[in-house]
């Protein structure tokens, strides 16, 4: 049977870190961040919507999506509903492309663990046309995160928090979460409970196939 986990958790938290684990364990990653990538590039379904739903800045003088001008409209310009408007726009088209990319990960194998990347997994969980067997968030000490994205990212603090703020709290994460991953400890020890979760799931997949 196949096995579906939904793996989420604040921005610059590590959850990158655990999908790359998992990944190179054997599951499948459908990754939300790819997909939502995919949806804007030109000739992508959602480009067109945003530059009508945003005005013509939203794309650059080649006919690219103007990232950093919408990230600034939407995570730190006065307008409190660009977000609302952009995810209505790009969610759906997102679901779709996971849809597929599930039914052919199954297909393929029906012991499968396939692991759906959803960063705003809190926000969306009534949403996203799925059902999974486990939810696992991936959670830092916020300073920790902001800390994270000054030195990898090249954000200021103010930048950084106000990526933070823009996502739903901690505490939401670990509302629908029944397995919570630390980050904030050594890589090892922390790859070592991904092992551990992915051993667990898979014996669950070949047992229940």
């Amino acid at each position: 049977m196949v096995i579906r986990i939904g793996l989420t958790g604040g921005i610059a938290a590590g959850k990158s870190t655990v999908a790359s684990r998992l990944r190179e364990l054997g599951a499948t990653i459908i990754d939300y961040d790819v997909l939502a990538r995919q949806i804007v590039e030109p000739g992508g379904e959602a480009l067109p919507r945003i530059v009508e739903a945003f005005g013509p800045s939203a794309v650059d003088a080649a006919g690219r999506l103007n990232r950093a001008w919408l990230a600034q409209r939407v995570f730190s310009g006065p307008d409190r509903q660009a977000l609302e408007r952009l995810d209505t726009i790009e969610h759906p088209l997102i679901y779709a492309k996971a849809q597929q990319a599930d039914a052919e990960a199954a297909s393929q194998d029906d012991t499968a663990v396939i692991v759906h990347d959803i960063p705003l997994l809190a926000d969306v969980i009534d949403d996203v046309p799925f059902t999974f067997d486990h939810v696992v968030t991936v959670e830092a000490p916020q300073q920790v995160r902001i800390e994270r994205m000054i030195r990898t990212r090249g954000m200021s603090g103010t930048q950084a928090k106000a990526r933070i703020d823009s996502q739903s709290p901690q505490t939401a994460r670990l509302a629908i979460a029944d397995i919570v991953v630390d980050s904030d400890t050594d890589r090892a020890s922390m790859l070592a409970r991904v092992d551990r979760l992915y051993a667990q799931w898979s014996a669950q997949a070949r047992h229940d196939a």
